[in-house]
Order: structure tokens, then sequence, then C-alpha cells
């Protein structure tokens, strides 16, 4: 053994070859955390000892190459600042230079998932080969970073500016077809010959019959681009990128371009130092800060949900009732993920629907070549419609979809149960509707449960499991894991009108409905949010939403809390469903609607709105400052999420914010409702909500928000 350490081991394997081995003790995946970190300096320095090793192949002893660094290590070393990060960056570029800058050939053996990190491991090698199964990749802009290790520098001199840019600011992974073609990998194998293929390309080196040391040598100089070309390649990189990643939203992809860019006419050294900087500037923005910390919040949820498995039950045959656009959406995403469904309306023409609307979802995915026909005839077979319920006393969960009328499903629901067997789940994909009162009728409410899908469904990866007061354990067990079966996020919350997501939604659209009263253009309200990083303002989305869906929802939570959320006076929104304006539904809302080019949708300016929504208005028209908007819009959408904490109707900041961004479009980059609160400061916070107060009880800070600014505590300390 020429090596044994806690992360990483070097044995002798044969005619001087060496395996450089990651095998992280105690841990499932190997990752660059201090353990391995300082382990990898030295093995590097045990190799460079023992003159018998002739040459390398780098392997790893998990199912994973290496996932990439310990992110949940970042924080003390970002909380020093942007001058200690260098510092941290430059030591470990050069424990990566001194494996790179050993003089003997490397080869690395990828056996399976190598992001960030772990494939700049894989770039200090002078050979990759990759396994079939095997994915390669620098994921760091999810996180708000850019690559630290040397990434930017080595990928752009093997595979070039333009795919190296590519590759780093969308963040995909690569299959080993597609990392052969760019040049990224020397070679995919077979997943079983990968080691004897390592082994072969150490010898070739070895024997001279490859030339190694001049594939090192491409990754210490220059870019091989001369000025104009490297101006071009910029130009047009800047283009595309930022067209895709507002610099103020997402900052870390201009970070990337300007290192490279700087660092493209430098050696390595000089070019690392570009990227030590880079990363350091990124490593302090708070949009870094917001997604590292979406990305812990995801692990959180995760696990959480994961702990729902011992007491669920097998859900062997589902069904849903409601052939609609949510009934097929919800019969196409659980056969596509493998589990049969059994799909009843009360007629053909309703039963066609669903139908047509699963063949359209599964049609564009053969299109997309994200599946083969073949695969498409089987996961249609899965869905089986029917106008009665012959079948139901074997369905181990029941999907109710129907009209959100309490009324209509408490008809329906009480029809179900009296033909499913006594186990049967049966569960509501109400969106506002309370679960404990849909309960009420039901002879076994204990298997009663709320699965609140987004609509499309195939796109939206939230599920809201709803626990209604007598839903039992394995009900919500059983759910979540149907859930997560079907390629959801599924986040429990407990009962109460709208839920979490809606319940926070509405004080939202209330908002809206008081600006406009008080003389704001919905226009600028819909410019200013979008750049708040919306996906879209509060008019489109209630025209896309559906201005009567929205409008009954109203009623729900106007109903429910009614101290903050039924509004004094007829809005915006009321008027427009009371001109039988419904938005996308009948192409006119807040704005008019025309199919495009494409057949989608495109919205154009409508004069006539204004006077729709004249009777409204009782402020003086003016131009708003934009954080006013923001502050108005914002502030009863971020405290109804924080009552949601105190009522326990959501249990922690983590899982409330991972529903907002995945339910309705948070902007990501600023990390969901309790970081933003964080991000603005607790303190700073309440002093704005003490500002508005005089609008309603919606602005008032909640008792939660003003404990935390009394002891200085933050969501996430």
């Amino acid at each position: 053994m020429i090596h044994a350490g806690n992360a990483i081991t070097v044995q002798m394997l044969t005619d001087g070859i060496a395996e450089f081995r990651f095998d992280l003790q105690g841990e499932s995946v190997n990752k660059f955390n201090r353990v391995t970190i300082d382990d990898f300096q030295a093995a590097i320095d045990a190799v460079k000892a023992d003159s018998s090793v002739k040459g390398l192949i780098v392997t790893s002893g998990k199912s994973t190459f290496i996932v990439g660094a310990d992110i949940t290590e970042f924080g003390t070393t970002f909380a020093a600042g942007e001058d200690a990060i260098v510092e941290w960056v430059l030591a470990l570029h050069n424990t990566f230079n001194a494996f790179e800058d050993l003089d003997i050939p490397k080869v690395a053996a990828i056996n399976g998932v190598a992001l960030g990190g772990g494939f700049e491991m894989c770039l200090v090698c002078d050979y990759r080969v990759m396994s079939d199964k095997a994915q390669v990749g620098l994921p760091e802009v999810k996180l708000g970073l850019i690559p630290g290790f040397g990434g930017t520098v080595r990928l752009s001199r093997v595979i070039g500016v333009d795919n190296a840019v590519e590759w780093i600011a969308t963040s995909a992974p690569r299959k080993g077809a597609a990392a052969l073609k760019e040049g990224a990998v020397d070679a995919v194998v077979a997943h079983d010959q990968l080691q004897d293929a390592a082994i072969d390309l150490v010898k070739q080196a070895i024997a001279g019959r490859l030339d190694w040391k001049a594939k090192r040598q491409e990754k210490l100089e220059p870019v091989k681009l001369n000025a104009i070309e490297q101006i071009m390649a910029f130009n047009s990189a800047k283009g595309v990128v930022f067209a895709k990643a507002k610099p103020a939203q997402y900052p870390a992809p201009k970070l990337l371009l300007d290192s490279l860019e700087k660092g493209a006419s430098f050696g390595r050294a000089e070019a690392l130092a570009e990227e030590a900087k880079a990363f350091a500037k990124a490593a302090v923005t708070p949009q870094s800060e917001a997604l590292i910390g979406l990305f812990l919040n995801d692990q959180v949820v995760k696990k959480t949900s994961k702990k729902y498995e011992k007491g669920a039950h097998e859900v062997k045959q589902a069904a849903v009732i409601g052939a609609g656009i949510m009934g097929g959406g919800i019969a196409f995403q659980a056969a596509s993920k493998g589990t049969p469904i059994i799909m009843k309306d009360i007629g053909n023409a309703q039963l066609a629907l669903g139908m047509d609307e699963a063949n359209k979802l599964l049609t564009k995915q053969v299109e997309r070549k994200k599946m083969k026909p073949a695969q498409m005839g089987e996961t249609l077979a899965r869905i089986r419609p029917t106008l009665g319920y012959d079948e139901f006393k074997e369905v181990d969960i029941v999907i109710e979809a129907v009209t959100e009328n309490p009324k209509i499903k408490d008809i329906v629901l009480r029809e179900t149960e009296s033909k499913v067997g006594p186990n049967t789940i049966i569960a509501s994909n109400t969106s506002t509707i309370s679960i404990t009162r849909l309960a009420e009728g039901l002879e076994r409410p204990e298997n009663f449960v709320g699965m609140h899908f987004f609509n499309p469904v195939p796109l939206m990866p939230l599920v809201e499991v709803i626990r209604g007061e007598k839903t039992s354990a394995e009900a919500i067990a059983t759910t979540v894991v149907l859930a997560q079966k079907m390629g959801k996020t599924p986040i429990v919350v407990n009962d109460c009108p709208g839920f979490l997501v809606n319940r926070v939604l509405f004080p939202y659209f209330g908002a809206f409905d008081q600006l406009i009263r008080d003389g704001a253009d919905f226009q600028q309200i819909d410019k200013v949010m979008s750049g708040f990083g919306w996906p879209m303002g509060p008019a489109y989305l209630m025209d896309v939403v559906g201005i009567d869906t929205g409008v009954h929802g109203a009623e729900v939570m106007a109903e429910g809390f009614p101290d903050r959320m039924k509004l004094d006076f007829k809005g915006a929104i009321e008027l427009m469903y009371e001109a039988k304006r419904l938005g996308q539904k009948n192409d006119v809302g807040f704005y008019k609607y025309q199919l495009d080019k494409k057949g989608k949708k495109a919205k154009t300016v409508d004069p006539t709105a204004y006077d729709v929504i004249a009777p409204s208005v009782t402020g003086e028209k003016r131009e708003f400052d934009a954080n006013e908007i923001i502050d108005r819009m914002m502030i009863t959408f971020c405290n109804e999420t924080v009552r949601c904490l105190e009522d326990n109707i959501v249990a922690t900041p983590a899982e409330a914010d991972m529903a907002m961004i995945m339910g309705v479009g948070f902007p990501a980059f600023r990390g969901g409702p309790c970081r933003y609160i964080d991000q603005t400061g607790v303190a700073e916070y309440v002093a704005l909500c003490d500002k508005y107060a005089h609008l309603g009880k919606g602005y008032e800070a909640p008792q939660m928000l003003r404990d935390m600014a009394a002891n200085n505590k933050k969501f996430y300390g």
C-alpha cells in the first residue's frame, strides 16, 4: 500500500501502474470535504515519493465517482469574505495542480456521477475514460457559483470556449456520447470494462504510443484563439447567456464569462487566479446564499419525505375520478412513472378529453426524443378509461379531481367511498376546500387525505399532501410515497382553507387589487414584479390561472380569514369576472390573447381593460415607485407564509420556501419568502410591516417576526 487514508488509498496494480482510489469512509458517496482535501495532498505526496509508480488510474470505491464539493462546509469560509475565499480557492488550486504536475500519465476511470469538483478532478487527469452509465458536468451555476477547482480554465482548453460556456452556464450533466463528441472524455466503454480500459490507456502512455505530456500541456497554456476569435467567441456567448440569465438576478454567469475572457490569454497560474477572484465574488452574493440554501432545503424536504416510506402501503393500482385537463395530467403522470391507473368520468366525451390530454403529453415526449414510441404505447396501456366503478374494489388509492365545488365533491366522494375497499385511500385534488370539511360526509375519514397537484401537472414539481383532522398516518405516508413515485416533491401540510400555497398566494392578489384601487397601473405592477423575479406579474398570472378560478378561491379565503383576506371594496379581479373576462380561458382578461406562430397564446395590451376596472379605482392614478410596489406585494405574501409557520400548517421554513418556489414560482435566486425576510433583515422587515400596517391586517407583522427581531434571530442561522 502506497497510501491509506480516510478518503483515498493508493496501491500498486501491475506494471508500475497504481490505483488512486477515492473511497470516503463513513459516507455513501465521495465528495470533496475537508477530510478528502487533506487526504488528497497526502496521497499526492506519497505517489511523488514512490519512484516505482509509472502511471495512475483514478477510481472510485462508490457507485458514484465524486458528487462534488461538500456544500455544507462552505458557510464558514464564505462568511469570512472575498479575500479569505480567494486564499482558500488558491490553496485548493495548488493541490489540484500538484496532482496534474505529477510526472506520470494519469487516467480517470469515471464509473458514475462526476459533478462539480468531481469532474474537475477528472480534468486534472491527462485522459478520461467514462462508463456508459456515468454522467459528468459542472453544475455550480445552479448554486449561484462558478467552478472553483480549476474547471473553468481546464474545460475551456479541453473542449473550447464555446462548449465550455454552454456546459457551465446551463449546468446540465452530459452522458457518455455527448461528452465524447465534444472532447470532454477520451473514451466511453461498457461499465464492466472501465478499469481495464483505463489501465490500457496508461500502458499505452507509458510505452510512448500516446503523447500524454502534450495532453497535459494544452491545459497549461492560453486558449488557442487569437484576439479577434476571442472577441467573437465571448460576444456571442454573452448574447446567448444574458438572454436567459439577467446579470442582476443571476450574477454567476456574468462572473463566469468575465473570468474566462480575462483568463483566456493567460497560462494556468494567472487564469486560475482569475477563476479564484470570480468564484469569491459569486460566493458572497445574496443570490448564491439563496441558491445554496435552496439546495440544502431540497435535501431537507427529500429527507423528510423519505421518513414516510416505513408507514406506507404499496400502491399497485391507482384511480382518478374526473377526466379533465387535471385528471388527464394526473393519469399521464402516474402511468409514465409505472403506476397503472383507472380514469373514470360520467361520459365518453369527458373520457376522450382525458385520454387526449395524456396522449398529447406523451406525443410531446416522443417528439422531444425523451421517450420511444413503444414506451408511449406501454404508458397509454397503463391508463384504463371507464364509466363505472367495477374495478374499484382492487384500487389502493383514488384521486378525486372533479370541479372545485364542495357540493359536487361531497356527492362524488360519498359515492366513491361506497364502491371501494375498506382500506382504499381517497385523496382529493382540491386546491382550496378544507379536507376536514370534505371528510364530514365520509364513513372512513381516516382514509381521506388531500393531494393537491398544480397545473400543468407534468411541469409543476410540487404536490401538497394535506392532513385533515382525522386523516391517518398511513394515509399520509402512502400518499407521500405515491407522489414521490410519480416524480413529484410532496410536502405535508396541515388543513386550513387554501392549505399552504393558495393561502399564501391570495393575499398577494389582494395586495394587487389594493394597488389598483390606490391608482397603480396593472401593467406597471406586472413589469415591476417580473423585474423582481416572478415568472409573470400578478395581472398576467391571474389571466393564466383563470379569473373565475381566482374569484372562487378568493371567496373561500375570505370566508376562512375574513380579518385580512376579505376586501372591503370591489376589486379589479372581481370586476373582470363580472364582465365575463376570464383571462386565457376566453382570450380576454387584463390582456387579450391570440395564438402566435408556435400555437401558444400570446398576450397583447387591451385598452378596454382599463374601462372595466375603472370603478375599483378610488385613488389618484400615478406611477408608483418600484420599491413601493414590491413592498406592498411581498409583505402580505411573506407575512402569510410566516403565519402558516405560526399555525403549524407547515413544519419548517425550508418546506415553506420550497413550496413557494415549486408551487407558484417564487424567484429562486431569492430563496423563498423566509430567506427573503432573512436577507432583508428581520428587524428591517418588521419596520416595513409597520410602515404599511395602515393598509390592513395582512400588512401587520406576525408575532413570530416581532419575537425574532427582538431576539436577533433568523429563519436560517
